[in-house]
């Protein structure tokens, strides 16, 4: 731009036709001093561009154009620093994006760990950048009548987590399963399996974070209705160790298997214990019958096999050869 400025305004011939002490008065003549070619326009335009300052090539007044051109070049070159530099805010500091790669699992469950009823949900990080003081809450809402009568659509319930530390932070270097035990301060305390699909509850997860690249505070949210909540699963392990690694297998992040459970709610487990030892004990024989069941089947499978090889071994047919002696009798033998 600068040297097509000078080239209009005939500075380049003028440099090129004077020399020695004409070109000192040339000076105040020309829009700007000292540019002779391509290249001095060039190291001139970085000059205004980072606004170093001036040295041997300024401007003058001679020129209104230029000076037209010096001000649209520091406004584009404003314009293009703010673009750059949100840009590059804008790819390292966004939590969103940091926050899709934390995921939950698409069901929660409810089994008894530790001899308690226990909700449970799986939750994972695929990046290898860790989320660092991550912490997890969990919320109940449902619609609650109070006793004079008022109608609450969106009654929020804070829920705890089994934690021993007695705190909500986690370390979340692996998939986890977060449980919270439904004890009398749960809200989930007077629910039985029967009553969990006829209840209009919603469970809200809550999970926060600073990303260590960044130091930027993110959050992930998800939540499950009651359709969402499968009695009497859990999850199955994802996590296997070879050789003193670990790997894991996230193909498998929300797979759940049946386990035995009482169908009944917590408070009334927590009144009649045996509720538990019978259901464990009825879990424990049907286990027992479907392997007998399974041994039986195979050693039918067994004999059958055998009885039909054996049926084949009898259909076979020995053939019968006949040859003669020296003396002309006949004999037979099988082969």
């Amino acid at each position: 731009m600068w040297w097509l400025v000078a080239f209009a305004h005939g500075d380049i011939y003028a440099y090129m036709e004077k020399s020695g002490m004409e070109k000192s008065g040339l000076e105040s003549a020309v829009c700007v001093t000292n540019v002779r070619s391509f290249t001095s326009a060039f190291l001139f335009s970085i000059e205004v561009q980072v606004t170093i300052g001036f040295g041997g090539r300024m401007m003058t007044e001679e020129c209104p154009l230029a000076i037209t051109v010096l001000i649209l070049q520091n406004i584009v070159g404003l314009i293009i620093n703010a673009v750059m530099l949100g840009c590059i805010f804008m790819k390292t500091a966004q939590a969103h994006r940091r926050a899709e790669t934390l995921i939950f699992s698409r069901h929660a469950v409810i089994a008894v760990r530790n001899g308690k009823l226990c909700f449970m949900f799986r939750v994972g990080d695929l990046r290898k950048s860790m989320i660092i003081s991550a912490s997890v809450r969990i919320q109940v809402v449902k619609k609650t009548t109070t006793p004079e009568g008022e109608v609450v659509p969106i009654h929020q319930l804070d829920i705890p987590v089994d934690n021993p530390i007695e705190s909500n932070n986690i370390f979340l270097v692996a998939p986890l399963i977060i449980c919270h035990v439904i004890d009398k301060r749960s809200p989930l305390y007077d629910i039985s399996a029967t009553d969990l699909v006829n209840q209009d509850l919603e469970v809200i997860v809550i999970l926060e974070g600073v990303v260590e690249t960044t130091g930027i505070t993110t959050q992930a949210r998800t939540s499950y209705i009651a359709e969402e909540i499968q009695w009497g699963h859990r999850f199955v392990s994802i996590v296997t160790e070879e050789e003193g690694v670990y790997s894991v297998d996230y193909s498998k992040f929300g797979n759940t298997v049946k386990v035995a459970a009482p169908r009944c709610s917590a408070r009334e487990l927590d009144e009649k214990p045996s509720i538990l030892i019978q259901t464990l004990q009825k879990s424990e024989l049907s286990h027992q019958n479907s392997l007998r069941k399974r041994n039986s089947m195979r050693r039918n499978n067994s004999m059958r096999r055998s009885n039909s090889i054996r049926r084949n071994n009898s259909s076979l047919i020995v053939p019968k050869v006949q040859f003669m002696t020296p003396e002309g009798n006949q004999n037979t033998s099988e082969s």
